[in-house]
């Protein structure tokens, strides 16, 4: 009886065995993309403060418990009064356009410091504060997820990314001379004076010094305090070249337009612009920017004066080359500016602009330009199986971001972009296009490369 017994149950454990093994393995479901960020960002960096009853959760309005810290974001009004009246929420849902109308985007977007600590002093201080910031990976993380509309179930981030334990490291010294490239080119513009109460807007042709054709794969800049833009231009073949070394101004001291320094720029090319003081632009792996030998480049500075006392303006700009047998792609350039712009006074107007190519492109930048009675700047896909898709947008006419795009945008010959623009002129004259910060522009810059 006991052997039947134990033959039995050994059958029985056979037949266990033998069942469980033709089972399929049941792989776990991923974690949704919020419940990442709830257990690796929140519960780690901010629940510490932002728990009911702490002194941060009743000035902020905001607890980041897993319990309640999605439904206290999403389309909340912020207790920060300043961003609630410039229109924030503390988290949209409205996909790319939630990354500049969220309040907790601005609030943990550590590379933005400049933008948010110079134009938005009276928002606070970036978070979180203290020795535990965020990751870069984890920065990437949350801008992935609050483009895809900040869902509060699905995957919509690739966790990867998390693997950047990188921390962003701001530069907290007063403006310095960029050291030189390794391999590549220095110019260096100014210092000059910008009088009170000024807007002082010049050019100046550089020669690189170069005896043979290089390729720019990174660009830097540092520029004093002050600066509205600087925009590097190439110049087209057998065009007449201003003369090397000299400030150019496009206005005299008495406010008029200068015409010799309009003929000298009849032919630029831009090739490179930004809005920042500090600027460290990097070209996509195996693309770069052909400048031809015994070449030059026309920078133009825009500094704008609001103080009483003068101002020195200055640039750097650090120009990395590589080998030409690392060059896959040579970059090319957008630049599409609307010049009919027509803006009655107390009135909000918005202006469409279509761009339409007759190649193929694959577009790895996007960057605007507008002024300050500029509110939103959009650009939309035209043409096309993405028709209408919103690919860059800013509500900032002094930062507006220059946008990478990994991987690029693909665009078939009939396909181009739809630039979107709104202007709030609160004032009681007409705008129409004009170079001062009080006039009024719309134009869209880029960088491609064709197959």
């Amino acid at each position: 009886m006991k052997y039947f017994i134990s033959l039995s149950l050994c059958l029985f454990i056979l037949i266990c065995a033998i069942s469980c093994k033709d089972k399929p393995t049941v792989e776990a479901e991923p974690l949704a993309t919020w419940d990442v960020i709830q257990e690796q960002i929140l519960n780690t960096k901010c629940v510490s403060c932002h728990v009911a009853g702490s002194s941060q959760a009743k000035q902020s309005g905001l607890v980041l418990t897993a319990d309640i810290a999605y439904e206290s974001l999403i389309n909340k009004t912020p207790n920060n009064n300043a961003a609630a009246l410039d229109g924030y929420v503390l988290l949209g849902t409205e996909g790319l356009e939630s990354l500049y109308k969220s309040f907790f985007w601005e609030k943990v977007n550590a590379p933005n410091q400049e933008h948010f600590y110079e134009d938005h002093p009276e928002y606070g201080e970036i978070m979180p504060p203290g020795n535990v910031p965020i990751t870069n990976g984890e920065i990437a993380f949350l801008q992935q997820w609050i483009v895809a509309g900040a869902p509060k179930t699905g995957e919509v981030a690739s966790t990867s990314v998390l693997n950047d334990k990188t921390v962003f490291t701001p530069d907290d010294s007063h403006f310095h001379a960029l050291t030189p490239p390794t391999s590549g080119v220095q110019l260096h513009l100014g210092p000059f004076d910008v009088k009170p109460n000024y807007e002082r807007e010049l050019y100046s042709y550089k020669l690189l010094g170069n005896t043979e054709d290089i390729y720019v794969n990174h660009i830097e800049t540092a520029m004093r305090p002050g600066t509205h833009h600087l925009i590097l231009y190439d110049f087209a073949q057998n065009a007449r070249l201003p003369q090397k070394d000299i400030l150019r101004d496009i206005r005299d001291e008495n406010g008029n337009l200068i015409n010799s320094t309009f003929q000298s720029i009849a032919d630029q090319i831009f090739m490179f612009g930004t809005q920042f003081r500090s600027t460290d632009y990097r070209y996509p792996s195996g693309v770069a920017q052909k400048i031809a030998a015994g070449k030059g480049l026309d920078l133009n500075s825009h500094y704008v004066n609001y103080g009483t006392e003068d101002i020195m303006g200055e640039v750097y700009v650090n120009l990395h080359t590589v080998d030409q047998s690392e060059v896959q792609y040579e970059a090319q350039n957008l630049f599409l500016n609307r010049l009919n712009i027509n803006l009655p006074p107390k009135q909000e107007t918005t202006l469409n602009s279509d761009y339409t190519f007759n190649d193929t492109r694959s577009v790895f930048m996007l960057t605007a330009h507008a002024h300050k009675h500029m509110t939103e700047f959009k650009i939309y896909i035209k043409g096309g199986a993405r028709d209408g898709e919103l690919v860059y947008y800013t509500n900032d006419w002094e930062h507006p971001e220059i946008k990478q795009y990994d991987p690029p945008i693909e665009l078939n010959p009939g396909e181009g972009f739809r630039g979107e623009a709104t202007y709030n002129n609160a004032t009681n004259e007409t705008k129409r296009f004009g170079l001062l910060s009080t006039d009024e522009m719309m134009i869209i810059f880029g960088g491609y490369y064709q197959k």
